[in-house]
């Protein structure tokens, strides 16, 4: 009997970040390695990863990374991931060829080269499992789903998916392969639950390209299509639409190059010949006969777009007759954002369009796909994955109307361990994973400390005081001085500034005057003092910063005179006085603080 457990270390209860780590006997499979863009509170987080510490005592025990398409939520994480386990890893062409582009960015991994294709016709030894694929339908050409063959029967890995009768080659489900895993035995299936709450059909591709062309042949003047970078068929259809219009495209957004070339590179996106142009040649045409089409920083298109709209992008700027189509659905994490840049958008007095509001573009399963990929699979236990746990409670509740036993589900959240003993899984144990983010170069330094530091600041801004003493006299040589930033206006709260700065020069004196003198504890005073007296007076709580200076004043040594001085040149006491001038030590000036 295979021993075998299932770890997700992001995925579920949120919105991206998939990785799951299953472990069969001695080795561990990681099936997908995606971020996820932070939620609003997160300030000035760019991305979040998941934490992996439990693999590091587990490292020699991976057999691999296994990819299911080229989304940010699939291989965002993957640079950092290889950073700390050099193991191979394993998608089809295309998702290889962005996941390269991904790790290629980073120089501590850039020359990384594990990297191995497969297809849906491919299986994999490793020991006593073999690894197949799947092809699915979502956005991307060449995704797949993975399967895990084991003596105990196969664990089935879908990604991303729908069904699409209409979808075109590279895009299309195989429905007889998957009929073939489920009749060969699935033990347990993991499946995507981000639209278990679609209980309308998705629009199909083809009706949404129909209804792009439309759009662009019934707007008379410039358009300006906000699309994520990777959704490689939304793209191909905007490059068809222009070209049925008669218009040519620019590129603005350094990711939308990027996978626009490795795509064509590949043969995965069409592109009729002299389509592209520079956003100089564009400005020369006839408005009308322009479309450019913009990405921002990891593929999201809305801050690029609110840039745009705000007159921070030198090279776009909107006008009354432009018309801006935003052609992706945002994330959840993003609804905030779509209204500010909705509201900024027609504040530049553009047109807006966003394709969400007239259609279902949605690139995940509804309700009746999840229902008929589990009628396919026929699992015996069944783990929703990838959602918020309203999700992957409706996609439990959908697998039970198609017949799955209650106890046969498992609503897990990230960090637990599904433990498969005696014929049966069960919650067993739980491992602490977490979240890691990422702040520009940083990894993992920024915690909860520094997240409610910067809340705290954004709220009711830095209160700084600066003081200097003398320890030795115990007095205090400069009166305090305030600084504060985003806290009050200091040119109308004198009076607040001046008890403030009586309040610090008391504290201080009362902690000098004691025997036993403590930096910290002087600190830790002048804090907690100045915190509940700002807080009486404004109802706020600042970020304090006591900057405490002390000088220790040594006697002036006597100063020789006039007459002594040219006695000693005469004598040679220019050597006398160098001497001295080197021994003569300033005052010494040292800063305590936080």
């Amino acid at each position: 009997m295979s021993k075998i457990k299932v770890i997700p270390f992001g995925g579920v209860r949120e919105n991206g970040k998939n990785m799951y780590a299953v472990e069969i006997n001695s080795q561990i499979f990681i099936l997908d390695c995606g971020l996820k863009y932070p939620e609003n509170e997160l300030m000035g987080i760019d991305v979040v990863i998941p934490d992996w510490s439990y693999l590091e005592s587990h490292a020699k025990q991976i057999a691999g990374v296994f990819l299911t398409h080229g989304h940010a939520d699939a291989i965002g994480t993957l640079p950092y991931f290889l950073n700390d386990f050099k193991v191979p890893v394993f998608g089809s062409q295309l998702t290889i060829a962005l996941a390269k582009l991904a790790v290629e960015e980073h120089s501590e991994v850039k020359n990384f080269n594990d990297y191995h294709v497969v297809d849906p016709d491919t299986e994999i030894d490793f020991k006593d499992v073999t690894v197949s694929f799947f092809s699915t339908t979502h956005t991307i050409p060449n995704s797949m789903g993975i399967v895990l063959h084991t003596d105990e029967g196969s664990i089935v890995y879908t990604g991303d998916f729908k069904f699409d009768q209409t979808a075109q080659d590279g895009y299309k489900t195989d429905l007889s392969q998957l009929a073939k895993v489920g009749d060969e035995g699935v033990l347990l299936l993991l499946s995507d639950s981000a639209g278990a709450g679609i209980t309308g059909a998705n629009t199909r591709e083809k009706d949404i390209a129909e209804y792009i062309e439309d759009a662009f042949a019934n707007f008379d003047g410039r358009i300006v299509v906000g699309s994520v970078a990777s959704n490689i068929m939304r793209v191909q259809q905007i490059i068809d639409a222009a070209h049925a219009t008669g218009r040519k495209i620019a590129l603005s957004g350094k990711d939308l190059e990027q996978v626009i070339d490795t795509a064509m590179s590949l043969h995965k996106l069409h592109v009729p010949k002299n389509m592209f142009i520079s956003l100089k040649a564009a400005n020369k045409l006839d408005p009308k006969e322009q479309v450019i089409l913009v990405t921002g920083r990891l593929g999201e298109p809305l801050k690029a777009l609110q840039a745009i709209a705000h007159g921070d992008d030198k090279d776009i700027h909107l006008n009354e007759n432009d018309l801006v189509f935003v052609t992706t659905t945002p994330t959840y994490a993003m609804e905030t954002v779509e209204q500010k840049v909705t509201d900024s958008l027609y504040h530049a007095g553009a047109e807006v369009k966003f394709i969400a509001h007239d259609l279902n573009p949605s690139g995940q399963a509804n309700q009746n796909d999840e229902q008929l990929m589990l009628n396919f699979m026929k699992p015996k236990f069944f783990m929703p994955i990838q959602g918020e746990y309203r999700l992957l409670d409706a996609h439990a509740q959908l697998a039970e109307e198609v017949g799955i036993p209650k106890d046969h589900i498992f609503l897990t959240k990230n960090g637990d361990v599904l433990d498969y003993k005696d014929g049966h899984f069960h919650i067993g144990d739980h491992v602490e994973v977490g979240n890691t983010m990422i702040d520009g170069t940083g990894v993992g330094d920024i915690g909860n400390i520094v997240l409610r530091d910067r809340r705290v600041l954004s709220e009711d801004g830095i209160f700084v005081v600066v003081a200097t003493i003398d320890r030795k006299k115990k007095k205090i040589v400069a009166r305090p001085q305030i600084t504060s930033r985003g806290f009050v206006f200091v040119k109308t709260n004198h009076q607040l500034m001046k008890q403030s700065a009586d309040l610090v020069e008391k504290t201080i004196q009362e902690d000098l005057n004691k025997k036993e003198f403590d930096w910290s504890h002087l600190k830790q005073n002048v804090r907690e003092k100045l915190n509940r007296f700002l807080f009486n007076q404004t109802k706020r709580h600042p970020v304090i910063l006591p900057v405490i200076m002390e000088v220790n004043q040594h006697p002036k040594r006597k100063n020789h005179s006039k007459k002594n001085h040219h006695a000693n040149k005469k004598q040679g006491g220019s050597q006398n006085t160098a001497k001295e001038h080197k021994n003569h030590k300033p005052a010494e000036k040292k800063s305590q603080q936080d």
